[in-house]
Parts: structure tokens; C-alpha cells; sequence
């Protein structure tokens, strides 16, 4: 018994549908164990450099610093210290190999040696001190200059041409151009000096007791008012041309058009629609963006002397605090890979193609 063209169409495509079904949690599965073991490769090969460059130094860098720490504290350091300072820049005695075991071992124990400058405070205690204040401003800026800008971005593309789209944009743009340096210098001379609204720098008030309660916590407010308002002025505009353009784009495209042909809302169609799609490739940005998070705003946290990763980077690489910038370094790098994890897990569940096409 034959059946016809069309009920042979019908049971292809039904098989195949099942067929894609059933492999689908296999592939996005498959996919995400390639990018971690992609990322468990990078990180390891982060780890190994830190490890190295140190020991490239002419001489014995370890050495080196003790001899630094013992003139500046005026006595000889305990076993401890030196065991602590050798194990992570290495003990001329010791095996290269045995030297790298001993590293890996110093960071599962979240062992960074201790800092030159501050003796004999450890550089994870100095980490854990700033890292707060740079998550506290520079992630919550970070997500808020990507919430309006990509808000706006999806006005603006979805009537490209408006008269929205023809004012915002230019004076987005113009200043996106602006270094952020000099928005930064500006805030801080009118809004703080000129007009004496915020404090020009620093995290709290340093005469309040450092604690979980109001006054302390509207000081924070306060000090850090000015830098997150500065950091969102000057980083929404790139997230609002990006999404604007990626927009535009997708505002033509043939499921877009069979939407609103379908008599849909125009708000649905723009959200549901357009945005969601044309907002995917934002997340690539938005993940490089968290990890760059834990590294701080450098230049904010300079020019407003806030106590966070990247100030306490810019005072160990003008003070020459080795195991710092080590530490920093090393934590940063393994931010973003996590973030970039995190990334291609969310981009792979919203969108098929990545994790098939791989």
C-alpha cells in the first residue's frame, strides 16, 4: 500500500522534529563540556604563566624581595614568610617541577604570598578588603549601563530614523568619544569642587566606624554616587549603538514581518521578536564586561581614590608590590573565564544554532 506525497512529507517531518528533540540536550550537553574543557585548559595555562614570568626575572626574584622586606621592617622574617614568598617565587634549592606543585598547592589554599609594601599583611587580605567595593560599584554600574543602554538601543532601532533615533544617537555617540578620564576629572571639579555635592574622593567617611550600619552605609552612598553616575554616563552609549544597529537589522527579517502580518501587538513584536534576537550578540560584550568587574574601573577608582582591585593594582605597580599585581593579575584572568563560561552557557540555551553548529 503506497501513501501519498503528502502523508510522506508529513511523517519526515515529524521524525525529524522527534529526531531534534531527542538530540537537542545531547548537543547543548556535548557543547558546554567542549567550553569547559576550552576553559579549564585557558585557565590552567593563566595559572602556569604566573607561575613562570616571575622565574624568568634575572636572578633570584624571591631573594630579591626578602631582602626588600627585611630592610623596610628593620628585622629578619619568620619561617613562615619566607617559606610563603619562596613557594611562590621560587627557592633556588628546589626542583622547577616540585616548585610548581608547591604553587598549585599555595592556591588551592588561596595562598597568595603577602605583600611587599603592606608587611606582613598577605595579598589575599588585601584582595578581600577591595573586592566588595569593586563589586559593589563597578558590577552594579556595569548592569545598569547595560540595562538603559540596550533599552534605548531597541527604541531607537525599532524606529530608525525617528525623530528619537535622529537626536539620541548623534549626541550618544559624541559622547561615547569622549575619554572617560575627562568626564571623569570634570565631574569631580564641578560636582564635587565647584558645587560641593559629593565628597572628591575616597570610598566612606573615614570618621565614621567601618560596620553594617545607616551612617556608614549613606556614606558609601554618598562617596560612591559620583563614580557609579559617571561610569553608567560613559559606558550606556556603547551598549545603546550596539543594540540600535543590531536592531535595525533584525526589524527586517522575515520572522519579524510574518509577526506583525499576524496582527501581533507592536510591543510584543519589538520585545518578543526583534530585541530577543538582536539582543544576543550583546551578551558576548556583557560577559567580557562581568569579568572585567572584578579588575575594577581602573581610571575611576584612580581618579576618585576609591578603594577597590583597581586602585589597590595602581598603587602596587607604582610601589613595585610584586606578590599584588601577581594576585590581581591572576584573579582577573580567572574572572573573565568564568564569565565567559556563564556566557556561552546562557548564549547556547537561547540559541540552537551556536551549540549544533559546533
Amino acid at each position: 500500500m503506497s501513501l501519498a506525497p503528502g502523508a510522506v512529507t508529513s511523517a519526515t517531518v515529524s521524525v525529524a522534529q522527534a529526531t531534534a528533540k531527542k538530540k537537542s540536550p545531547k548537543g547543548r550537553g556535548s557543547f558546554l563540556l567542549k567550553r569547559l574543557g576550552f576553559y579549564l585548559a585557558a585557565a590552567w595555562a593563566a595559572i602556569t604563566l604566573n607561575f613562570v614570568i616571575p622565574r624568568l626575572m634575572p636572578g633570584d626574584p624571591s631573594a630579591a624581595i626578602i631582602d626588600q622586606l627585611e630592610r623596610v621592617s628593620g628585622q629578619a622574617l619568620a619561617p613562615a614568610t619566607l617559606q610563603s614568598i619562596q613557594g611562590l617565587f621560587g627557592n633556588p634549592q628546589e626542583n622547577l617541577f616540585e616548585q610548581y606543585l608547591g604553587y598549585l598547592g599555595q592556591l588551592a589554599r588561596f595562598d597568595l604570598g603577602v605583600s611587599i609594601v603592606n608587611f606582613p599583611v598577605p595579598v589575599s587580605d588585601l584582595v578581600a578588603a577591595g573586592l566588595p567595593w569593586t563589586l559593589l560599584l563597578v558590577g552594579t554600574t556595569t548592569i545598569a549601563a547595560f540595562v538603559i543602554g540596550t533599552a534605548l538601543g531597541v527604541a531607537a532601532g525599532w524606529r530608525a530614523g525617528s525623530r528619537f533615533d535622529t537626536i539620541v544617537t548623534p549626541l550618544v555617540t559624541f559622547v561615547s568619544s569622549v575619554p572617560y578620564f575627562w568626564i571623569a576629572l570634570l565631574a569631580v571639579w564641578f560636582f564635587g569642587f565647584i558645587l560641593g555635592w559629593f565628597p572628591l574622593g575616597g570610598g566612606y567617611d573615614p570618621n565614621l566606624p567601618v560596620g553594617v550600619n545607616i551612617p556608614f552605609l549613606l556614606s558609601t552612598l554618598q562617596y560612591g554616587a559620583l563614580p557609579a553616575a559617571t561610569i553608567v554616563f560613559s559606558a550606556f552609549g556603547g551598549w545603546m549603538l550596539g543594540m540600535r544597529n543590531m536592531t535595525v537589522t533584525t526589524v527586517g527579517e522575515d520572522y519579524v514581518l510574518l509577526a506583525q502580518a499576524k496582527g501581533l501587538s507592536p510591543a510584543r513584536v519589538r520585545w518578543r521578536y526583534a530585541a530577543r534576537n538582536a539582543m544576543l550578540p550583546q551578551f558576548t560584550g556583557f560577559a567580557m564586561a562581568l569579568g572585567g568587574v572584578v579588575g575594577g574601573a581602573l581610571l575611576t577608582e584612580i581618579v576618585f581614590s576609591y578603594p577597590g582591585i583597581g586602585y589597590l593594582l595602581f598603587s602596587a605597580l607604582q610601589k613595585r608590590d610584586y606578590p599584588v599585581m601577581q594576585g590581581v593579575f591572576l584573579l582577573v584572568t580567572l574572572a573573565v573565564l568564568l564569565a565567559n563560561l556563564i556566557a556561552d552557557s546562557v548564549y547556547a540555551t537561547l540559541d540552537p544554532r551556536v551549540r549544533e553548529g559546533s
